[in-house]
């Protein structure tokens, strides 16, 4: 069976270790066309198997003359396919075709106006003079033969070159990120006036895609899928459902740390909405065993991790032959777990379906959406079938109330969330705030405080409220949430929650912070 793969027309991205790789990514995929993000380490071959329609080379922190930075091979400059740099993109263009790049400690930061020289091709309807984001130490102090300057900046500094047909383009700014004022146009005009990309990378084509790609890969065998309760893994039951029909065997495992009900309407919306086959197990006894007296938040994501493993084989063993397991691992999980495919990134945070998987599986890992963003997922979901008010629901981590808990995780405190955690969303519906919202949770902080109810004094636990604002969890700001309904949130969980009588809200965004607390 030949499988239709979207990558083809699509644009590779080399990641030379910019902090707006994953923005580029984004920006490409908003036009209907896919992109990839690989190491600048690949292999042309591999470069060539996929077919792409243009090639990006993203920004970076190196300076193209020392010797750590990164390496590549330059054969791909002289592929005949459209390449585009941004930042050390640029320079590196220019440089490997005889420009010279010069630092003299006078970067540009910032906000920046750029004067257009040439308004075709990449700059096709774009405004003569035009607010960039700018983010560079280096720049190009000799242009190279047969380039020319598309833009300058107001300081001085070329802003983007192209050779002659303008195969080969550049920019000193980011186009990417959102400060970038006519940033879309720009990518847009890359992609389509210059690339001729398809606008193929739709819901439903990801899903006949991945349809295919299962089928191919599982044949006759069974799949398990675990099932949190959160979107993701929601989305995944129903896509392996419709690829293999009863041959994906769905389970939901509470862990004694899902929300309040959470374990009965996730199976009620899957079995009952979309005939799933799924059933839910209580191995509550099992996670909270081994999570007690752990109160270090990796350990607490690895052990979660590990245990969730260790049920689903307990379970197999009792359901036939399994040879695979599939999960509802997104692109920001792998980004923020190390893993990125371009460089070696920070572990911000191990997720539990991904930094803390036991190395010695019985199962074959499969993992459809690991490339798709959170609002991607959503759109495959209600493409798929699955009632809006499941896929619209806030995300939920994997661990679950395991890192809403700070500290020691006991059922008393498991209890005492829950209620809490509840009555919050519950007045984010009410309010008709709920919609508005990326993501809200209640966090138990292990800290009490004095309080007085019924003219007796308290000391109980300290409940802290977040909720955010964001597009694809890369980054959010807090959500400024009317005193109003603050009130009310605050005096309802005091009032009817036994064990806290204190209520605070988050107000750091991300950066500096995490969406979720540990």
């Amino acid at each position: 069976m030949k499988i239709n793969m979207l990558n083809e027309s699509g644009i590779i991205i080399l990641d030379f270790g910019s902090q707006y790789t994953q923005l580029i990514a984004r920006r490409i995929r908003e036009n209907n066309v896919y992109s990839e993000i690989l190491s600048p380490e690949t292999k042309i071959d591999e470069i060539l198997s996929k077919k792409p329609a243009g090639l990006i080379l993203s920004g970076g922190p190196n300076s193209v003359y020392k010797s750590d930075a990164p390496k590549f091979d330059t054969r791909i400059l002289s592929l005949d396919i459209p390449i585009m740099g941004i930042c050390y993109g640029l320079q590196l263009l220019a440089h490997k075709d005889g420009g010279r790049i010069s630092s003299s400690g006078d970067g540009e930061y910032g906000f920046a106006s750029i004067n257009i020289n040439k308004q075709s091709g990449l700059f096709s309807n774009i405004s003569s003079e035009s607010e960039v984001w700018m983010s560079h130490g280096d720049k190009i102090e000799e242009m190279p033969d047969r380039w020319q300057i598309l833009a300058t900046s107001s300081n001085g500094v070329i802003a983007a070159i192209g050779n002659e047909n303008q195969s080969r383009v550049a920019t000193q700014f980011h186009p990417e990120v959102s400060h970038t004022k006519e940033g879309k146009e720009i990518i847009s005009n890359f992609l389509f006036k210059i690339s001729n990309c398809t606008p193929n990378w739709t819901a439903g084509n990801f899903i006949n895609e991945q349809i295919n790609i299962i089928r191919e890969r599982i044949g006759k065998k069974k799949v398990l899928v675990g099932v949190s309760g959160g979107v993701d893994s929601t989305v995944v039951a129903a896509l392996l459902h419709k690829a293999v029909g009863e041959n994906s065997i769905a389970v939901l495992i509470d862990h004694g740390l899902l929300r309040k009900n959470e374990a009965i309407d996730c199976v009620d919306a899957l079995q009952k909405g979309l005939g799933v086959n799924i059933n839910s197990y209580d191995e509550s006894e099992s996670f909270l065993s081994k999570l007690n007296m752990i109160t270090d938040p990796e350990k607490k994501r690895k052990i979660i991790g590990n245990e969730f493993i260790f049920s689903f084989e307990r379970i197999a063993e009792n359901l036939g032959k399994i040879d695979f397991l599939a999960q509802g691992t997104l692109y920001p999980d792998i980004v923020e777990s190390g893993f990125s495919k371009g460089k070696s990134a920070h572990v911000i945070k191990s997720h539990h379906n991904v930094g803390g998987l036991p190395e010695n599986m019985d199962f074959e890992l499969i993992e459809p959406l690991k490339d798709l963003f959170k609002d991607e997922v959503r759109k495959v979901g209600l493409e798929l079938g699955l009632p809006k008010s499941l896929i619209q629901r806030h995300p939920f981590p994997g661990p679950g109330l395991g890192v809403r808990i700070i500290g020691e995780i006991s059922r008393s405190r498991i209890k005492i969330l829950q209620e809490a955690d509840k009555i919050y969303m519950d007045i984010l519906v009410e309010d008709n705030l709920y919609d508005e919202i990326w993501q809200a949770f209640a966090v138990l902080i292990p800290v009490q405080t004095v309080g007085v109810m019924g003219d007796q004094r308290t000391y109980e636990n300290l409940l802290g409220l977040r909720a955010v604002t964001s597009q694809d969890g890369m980054t959010a700001d807090w959500f400024r949430m009317p005193s109003d309904t603050l009130s009310k949130i605050s005096n309802r969980i005091v009032n009817n929650v036994q064990g806290i009588n204190r209520v605070v809200y988050d107000i750091t965004s991300k950066p500096p912070g995490t969406i979720e607390w540990e």
